[in-house]
């Protein structure tokens, strides 16, 4: 029999100093106390980590919350052709389905109705406000930071091997995002850009979960998602499929044949996502729907693939304004420019540095590497975007730059957390280095171009890149630093990269902004009002009830007000605020007719709508040149008493699209006489 020999640190049973032998199973129970202590310790610190970056998060999402909610209403009804077919849509339930701009369903706004429905269901809840028509989409951004934040931190992970990099990854991402002056501004405003940013954002965020968890259902999700912002804004949503597509194409921990069976499920989703409303509209005859508004033809095919598809690209754009370049010279550099920087650029090269920088860095990772699929859905996002806004000669506004935001930001960082962590490495401490340089230097020149604002900040912005890319470098170099440098660094990166940003931000959120084409942050001080090229030609053989041609004087917006793209006093791209006695004349007797009255274009409806609650119609939608209602059928509905006045307006048209209108207005003022109601000629045809 072998004796056991005595554990050294075992307590004798007869008394203190008298070493006793304890049985095998004691010291193993006692190891395993040990272990799950040790666990439970562990686990704590993990709990405490977590929670701390969950409150962290919390807090990020809460302040862009506040941000972007702060002091909403002061816009008013912001884009008000928007507002007014939410109006429309909160009252009448044939009206929300179609997108209708008014209850009595004259005509559509000219896109898919997605963006309204939530107005539309928010009005009806919550009653007619700016409030209730602009905090949904601050919500929508504060969701889209989220959604980011989460497919960012979800690709940091397994690059960086830590969770404290990864969530730090994921923030800076959601801030670039949330800090973006067109995304501060998109947010606080009702276009539809919100709610396809939104989409967009969550269809990525599911596209590299998709890769990463080897889930094809994920793909499936992201189709849906990119099928609703089709039904958000058509073909633009299409932009981010070829970084998508590729992204799982490539990554997708799959053969090639399932993979590619995938990509065609994901396609299918898309189709089913979007085509379930075009093939209602399709199907449901004319005579029971509004006429398709942006069309020549009352068709949504029309629609989707001439004024607001192919149309854009090659400036063939029926009915629309601003040909010959009226929307700004296309060039690789348009997003740099006077008009666009501003809004975007801050961090467009440094983005594109980080994803280069990226890709060579894990270049050798196997084909299913997360990082370097986020880098191509992301990155080809940016690219595809970027040079289709550069190049595009149809109808492009500043704000439709906000399409960028996700990407730049994810690039932005997923790239620079990963380098972060191997910045004492001489490659990537020189490209964190030259990303920084390159954000603070274009951010100098975006604050230099608009003339008086913060004059300071350009030398602190510079200032703070280039000692920050010196300390990246020393230390990737080799060069000893104090343990406090590298928290001290971040935070002069921070300001270099986000200094410019910001202050555009909060000059955005302290700033009301109305009308159908508005710029984030103050006036670059020179150039043409936002979205048009200053002596754009614009008019034609279409003038009539005062509509106005020729050619629109540098300063100056559509419609004849003075408002440097933050909207006028009515027309093409601003509402119209119609006087007490005029909205007393139309409410009067208003159950008698089903339009309360008609007038041409449809921001100019919106005005009175909005202020009435009445249906108006719209005379030629948008831009007053669609074939909607003809003569003829504007005259049968006088016949049968459903309109009561038609008011004269004042309203750009351009030089192609039908001319309804104006055969409209000329039997108008043939036969019915004119009176002044508060300012405003009208004719009473009731």
């Amino acid at each position: 029999m072998t004796q056991t020999q005595p554990h050294r640190l075992a307590v004798p049973e007869g008394g203190p100093g008298e070493p006793v032998a304890k049985a095998p199973e004691a010291g193993i129970a006692e190891g395993r106390v040990v272990a799950r202590r040790r666990s439970a310790a562990a686990g704590a610190i993990r709990a405490g980590g977590a929670g701390l970056k969950r409150l962290e998060l919390a807090v990020a999402l809460a302040a862009i919350g506040v941000l972007y909610i702060w002091n909403l209403g002061a816009s008013g009804w912001a884009n008000a052709f928007y507002s007014a077919a939410a109006q429309a849509g909160s009252q009448n339930w044939e009206a929300f389905f179609f997108g209708a701009s008014d209850a009595a369903n004259s005509i559509t706004v000219d896109k898919p109705p997605a963006a309204l429905w939530l107005m539309d269901l928010s009005v009806r809840i919550f009653g007619l406000s700016s409030w209730s028509i602009l905090v949904p989409e601050a919500l929508m951004g504060v969701a889209s930071a989220w959604i980011l934040y989460l497919a960012v931190r979800r690709a940091a992970r397994p690059a960086t091997g830590s969770d404290r990099a990864a969530h730090g990854a994921g923030l800076l991402a959601a801030v670039v995002l949330a800090l973006t002056p067109i995304a501060a501004l998109m947010f606080r405003f009702n276009n539809p850009d919100a709610l396809l940013v939104l989409l967009m954002t969550a269809a990525g965020y599911a596209t590299v979960r998709s890769i990463q968890d080897a889930k094809a259902r994920w793909l499936l999700v992201a189709g849906v998602l990119l099928g609703f912002g089709f039904l958000t804004k058509q073909l633009q949503v299409l932009l981010v499929v070829p970084g998508f597509g590729l992204a799982y194409l490539w990554a997708a921990p799959h053969s090639l044949g399932r993979r590619l069976t995938h990509l065609l499920g994901a396609l299918a989703a898309m189709v089913v996502g979007a085509g379930w409303w075009i093939a209602a509209v399709m199907l449901t005859p004319a005579s029971a729907r509004p006429f398709i508004g942006g069309s020549q033809t009352n068709s949504i095919l029309e629609l989707t693939f001439g004024y607001n598809g192919f149309g854009r690209l090659n400036g063939d754009e029926v009915g629309s304004v601003g040909g010959a370049n009226g929307w700004g010279q296309p060039g690789l550099f348009r997003l740099f420019s006077n008009s666009f920087g501003g809004q975007i650029a801050w961090l467009l090269p440094a983005s594109l540095i980080l994803g280069a920088a990226l890709l060579w860095v894990g270049r050798r990772a196997p084909r299913t590497d997360v990082v370097r699929a986020s880098m191509i859905a992301w990155g080809g996002w940016v690219l595809v975007t970027g040079l289709t806004f550069s190049l595009m000669q149809g109808i492009i506004h500043e704000y439709y730059s906000v399409a960028l935001a996700p990407g730049i930001a994810a690039l932005v960082g997923l790239g620079g957390g990963v380098l972060w962590q191997r910045r004492r490495l001489p490659f990537e401490a020189s490209v964190l280095a030259a990303s920084i340089v390159a954000s603070a230097v274009m951010g100098a020149v975006l604050l230099g171009r608009a003339s008086g604002f913060v004059p300071w900040l350009p030398w602190v912005v510079v200032a703070a890149g280039l000692a920050s890319a010196v300390v990246v470098l020393a230390q990737g170099f080799g060069t000893p630093l104090p343990r406090l440098a590298a928290p001290a660094t971040a935070a002069v990166t921070l300001v270099a990269a986000l200094a410019g940003p910001l202050a555009f931000t909060l000059q955005t959120v302290a700033t009301p902004h109305s009308g159908a084409v508005v710029t984030a942050g103050p006036s670059p001080g020179f150039g043409g009002p936002s979205g048009f090229r200053a002596g754009a030609q614009f008019g034609g053989p279409n003038n009539f009830l005062g509509l106005q041609q020729g050619t629109l004087p540098s300063g100056t917006t559509p419609g004849g007000g003075f408002g440097g793209g933050r909207g006028g006093a009515g027309g093409l791209l601003g509402a119209t605020t119609p006087s007490a006695a005029l909205v007393t004349a139309l409410e009067t007797d208003a159950s008698k007719y089903t339009w309360a009255a008609a007038v041409v274009g449809s921001n100019n409806a919106a005005g009175y709508q909005l202020a009435t609650q009445l249906p108006v119609m719209a005379l030629g939608g948008f831009n007053g040149t669609d074939p909607s209602p003809t003569l003829a059928q504007f005259q049968e509905l006088v016949k049968e008493g459903k309109i009561h006045y038609l008011i004269r307006g004042s309203l750009m048209q351009g030089n192609s699209g039908s001319d309804t209108a104006r055969q409209i207005a000329q039997w108008v003022e043939s036969n019915y006489e004119g009176q002044t109601i508060g300012g405003a000629t009208v004719y009473a045809l009731g």
